[in-house]
């Protein structure tokens, strides 16, 4: 195996003891296979135990996990359980499905407690950048009720559990008090080590959150690029594109398939890895260290103001750099996983992907042969490791039943199914998910208790999770994430990004063909200073202010979109007049 897959080998010295520890983790990994005998989810009968769940998750999770859940309760003696799934779209629906239904329902218990129903508390109960400062304090008296209650008899979504979408959405539902945490006393030492003590359930790596005070992980993503091979050589590309950067070439224009980042929280995550990418590059361009870097977000007031000016000019170029992208843009989907399906299909040539999507396709892809159509890359140095969490919904019906099942996704059991093969002895049943668990214990390791759960494990794989270009542990050490950086930048990234490249979509591709035509970038640069201009005043600190709230949402979006179709139609004039 390449890569860090050898790392963690055993010495002669300590066979003894690994031998005592293989068996040991051997007899671990072994019972649930034992186990997985008990009758299938097919028991169920009317009476047995019903668990709620809203999902992003597409069919083969939802339909994997709920047969293997069902499974190992009854492995237990426990009665089997039927997985109702609501499915309302991505996790943007979902957050805004779950604020409504929980607003609508703590309303109605408000006013059967006989108050009245204040103006303007809508906008406040479940909001989460609600400042308390000059409030009325009926409504602080409001938001302190809903968060001190969880309670299925007083108010609730009716909705057990949130199973999919990203940190980013999942730590909102925490501030928005629709989520609570599943242990209030911490969570259990027994899910986060393994029987040894090794820690096997990280909260973060490289300064992303894993585990949050409402959410825990379950499964790892990176964000990358899929290429079809031979739509590539069609086009004389002569190289596979590695880095974010290339997806800018004009070679790729009305090539790259993109989902709207609005509606894809896996590719609004992408945008900000590659925002984030060129603001280190902008950083360290300037002169700053790793440990400088260090320091001074440590201390952010003693930063000298190259410092800060650097991330604001390493922020700009990420987003005329997404701005680029979107010019080559062959369309913008709301479906994420469209786009690794019609890259495979020739019907775009480079796309932007979430790993398992990337690597889903790609197999299925391939020729009869053998022979690969299409590849997923991560840029290296260019995405983060971020969690897909779940979490327990305030006033859940079915509580301790819903704890169970958040304790079945992260144990052995339950992570077995993200990357182990169809049919074989702990894997899924009929989809292979091509997921990344997120247990230590799944990879590669210095530890000998944990290499040698590994190597038990590495025969059932359907991806090498040893290999560098694969395994999440070593990706996350050539990434540093600062979340200061790009973290509280995301929700208005994704709004700024739809105006400047889909809601002005047309004038942005006319105007970026003319530059083309009129010889490129180097031979008109006022047309490339117009197509490159971001609306007056907006900036990296000022994305941060009042004035880009969601409550202005419509107000911000129509002036932005007015302002990006202007400044595109100038380019195209300037690119189009006579030049010298």
């Amino acid at each position: 195996m390449g890569g860090c897959a050898g790392r963690g080998g055993l010495t002669s010295g300590e066979s003894l003891k690994s031998w005592t520890v293989v068996l040991a983790a051997g007899l671990v990994i072994a019972l649930p296979f034992i186990f997985r005998k008990a009758p299938s989810e097919g028991a169920w009968k009317e009476g047995d135990p019903v668990l709620v769940i809203i999902s992003p998750h597409n069919e083969a999770i939802r339909s994997e996990f709920a047969k293997g859940f069902s499974k190992w309760r009854q492995a237990q003696g426990k009665s089997p359980v039927k997985i109702d799934w609501r499915v309302v779209g991505g996790t943007s629906e979902i957050s805004r499905y779950l604020n409504a239904e929980m607003q609508a329902s703590f309303k109605a218990w408000w006013l059967r407690q006989g108050n009245a129903w204040p103006l303007g508390a809508s906008d406040v109960v479940t909001s989460a950048r609600f400042d308390p400062e000059g409030r009325d304090p009926e409504l602080l008296v409001l938001r302190e009720n809903l968060r001190a209650i969880d309670d299925a008899q007083e108010f609730g979504t009716g909705l057990d559990i949130f199973f999919g979408g990203g940190e980013y959405d999942h730590s909102q539902a925490g501030r928005e008090g629709l989520t609570v945490a599943p242990w209030p006393q911490g969570i259990p030492e027994r899910i986060t080590h393994d029987a040894n003590g090794n820690l096997i359930l990280p909260e973060g790596l490289s300064g992303e959150k894993w585990i949050g005070e409402t959410f825990m992980g379950t499964a790892l993503s990176t964000f990358g690029i899929v290429a079809n091979l031979d739509r590539l050589q069609d086009l004389g590309v002569t190289s596979v594109p590695v880095q974010w950067e290339d997806l800018a070439d004009p070679a790729y224009f009305r090539e790259i398939g993109v989902s709207d980042p609005t509606k894809s929280g896996s590719i609004a995550k992408a945008f900000e890895m590659l925002i984030h990418q060129q603001i280190f590059i902008a950083v360290a361009a300037a002169g700053f260290s790793p440990q400088d870097i260090t320091f001074f977000e440590e201390n952010v007031d003693e930063a000298p103001e190259a410092y800060h000016a650097a991330i604001t000019e390493g922020w700009e170029n990420g987003v005329n750099l997404v701005r680029l992208i979107g010019a080559n843009a062959r369309y913008f989907t709301d479906s994420a996983s469209k786009v690794p399906i019609d890259v495979s299909m020739g019907n775009a040539t480079v796309g932007l992907a979430i790993d398992f999507y990337g690597r889903y396709q790609a197999e299925s892809s391939r020729s009869p042969e053998g022979v690969e159509r299409m590849i997923y890359l991560t840029p290296m140095g260019g995405s983060s490791v971020s969690a897909d969490p779940i979490s327990l919904l305030r006033g859940a019906p079915h509580r301790a039943l819903a704890v169970e099942f958040i304790e079945y996704t992260v144990s052995i059991e339950g992570q077995q199914l993200w990357n182990y093969g169809v049919g074989l002895p702990g894997g899924p049943e009929k989809y292979a998910l091509r997921r990344l668990p997120i247990r230590r214990d799944f990879y590669p390791s210095d530890n000998p208790e944990i290499q040698a759960a590994y190597e038990l494990h590495q025969p059932f794989y359907t991806d090498d999770l040893g290999l560098a270009s694969v395994n999440p542990y070593y990706l996350a050490e050539q990434f540093e994430y600062i979340p200061r950086w790009t973290g509280k930048h995301f929700g208005i990234h994704r709004y700024l990004i739809r105006a400047m490249c889909l809601d002005s979509g047309e004038e942005l591709t006319e105007a970026w063909q003319a530059i083309q035509a009129a010889g490129g970038p180097a031979a008109v640069p006022e047309a490339m200073d117009a197509l490159m201009a971001l609306p007056p005043e907006l900036n990296w600190d000022s994305a941060l202010g009042g004035e880009y709230r969601s409550a202005n949402q419509m107000v911000f979006m129509r002036e932005w979109v007015l302002f990006f179709r202007q400044q595109y139609r100038l380019a195209k004039e300037l690119a189009e007049a006579p030049h010298a």
